[in-house]
């Protein structure tokens, strides 16, 4: 593994990948766009070549829009997809679901999030069928979408066969499939696939790619392969206070992540990262992987006194998912730290085995 190591104030930290700084390729892009005057609103030559850039990197002829944050790339994408009596199916722990503050609701008017209760974060075919035809009556709100998100909040990949199978039953149902992609670029890190084979030709219609986990400072891209879908898509990011007025400042670092592949680079090294931890930490005493590790994230379940001993020597993680440890890996993840946090575990594990 290897990283362009910036200095830091403080030990790098792996609570989560937004602690990350911007990488050398999107800062060199926002750097070359920031010359003279262009026009504002998007009608600038950097909106359109990264635009492009998107076409050229999925293979078809989408269209992309911009927005601030995965908060309102996502929330706008499926209030596009639905009519406020509509309703949108999720996992029970979809980011969508857990993390978004109501904003999916809110920006549709009311669309409803139905949640499928699955084990691991993943939806199926079956519980889409079960929650999209369990009642047609006027009362209910009537299924429209289906939401995925891609690595799930649990750290794990939907397979190319699951998307697949997912997006037929959608098809059956009339139902359209959205992408929630704010780590997309660990996804196909993790598959080793292009991202044209796990969108539009698996039967995705929506993708929200994220920018901000994968190196950026700010900005997500909001991908339609269906152009019908796209139709005022401009107006509703406009009212939602998502068109930027020096649009160039979103765009651009994507020019600078899709042309030199940084995107990529910097998911794989993430994404490595993660799998060096796991393999470190795999067979300590009383510690245990929560879910299997398949992108950039770490969860491990283990006792409290090695969780406030990890605590007590300067690491901070989040508890939010089901109790245990979560260790998220950015584009500039240091592997030298990683072994160090690695260590850390097997000592408090050792000193907790010890005193009990």
């Amino acid at each position: 593994m290897s990283a362009v190591v910036p200095r830091h104030s403080a030990p790098q930290q792996f609570a989560s990948d937004n602690y990350a700084g911007i990488c050398p390729e999107a800062w060199a892009a926002m750097a070359e766009a920031n010359q003279g005057y262009v026009p504002a609103y998007g009608e600038d030559p950097y909106t359109d070549r990264a635009a492009d850039a998107f076409r050229t990197l999925f293979q078809t002829k989408c269209e992309v829009f911009f927005a601030f944050n995965g908060t309102a790339a996502n929330s706008l994408a499926l209030a596009a997809l639905c009519q406020s009596y509509h309703s949108v199916i999720c996992s029970a722990s979809a980011h969508v679901e857990t993390d978004e503050c109501g904003a999916p609701e809110f920006f549709s008017n009311g669309s409803k999030l139905l949640v499928a209760q699955t084990e691991d974060g993943k939806l199926t075919p079956e519980a889409v069928r079960a929650l999209a035809t369990g009642r047609s009556d006027i009362h209910f709100p009537k299924p429209r979408a289906v939401t995925i998100t891609q690595p799930t909040e649990t750290g794990q990949v939907y397979t190319l066969a699951e998307i697949h199978a997912l997006s037929a039953v959608c098809r059956e149902l009339g139902l359209r499939l959205h992408m929630d992609g704010a780590r997309f670029a660990n996804a196909c890190a993790a598959l080793g696939c292009s991202p044209a084979d796990m969108t539009w030709r698996a039967g995705v219609d929506v993708l929200c790619f994220g920018g901000t986990k994968n190196g950026m400072a700010v900005g997500e891209a909001i991908l339609f392969f269906d152009p019908v879908l796209a139709e005022d898509f401009d107006y509703r990011c406009k009212q939602a206070g998502q068109l930027a007025s020096k649009m160039r400042y979103l765009a651009a670092p994507w020019i600078g992540m899709l042309d030199t592949g940084a995107w990529l680079t910097n998911a794989a090294h993430a994404n490595a990262c993660a799998q060096a931890l796991a393999a470190r930490v795999a067979g300590l005493p009383g510690i245990e992987p929560m879910f299997p590790v398949e992108a950039n994230a770490v969860f491990l379940s283990a006792p409290p006194a090695v969780l406030d001993g990890l605590r007590a020597r300067g690491w901070r993680f989040y508890t939010f998912i089901g109790g245990g440890a979560r260790f998220m890996f950015a584009w500039d993840a240091d592997p030298a730290r990683v072994d160090q946090l690695g260590d850390d575990i097997a000592a408090v594990a050792a000193e907790a085995l010890q005193a009990a």
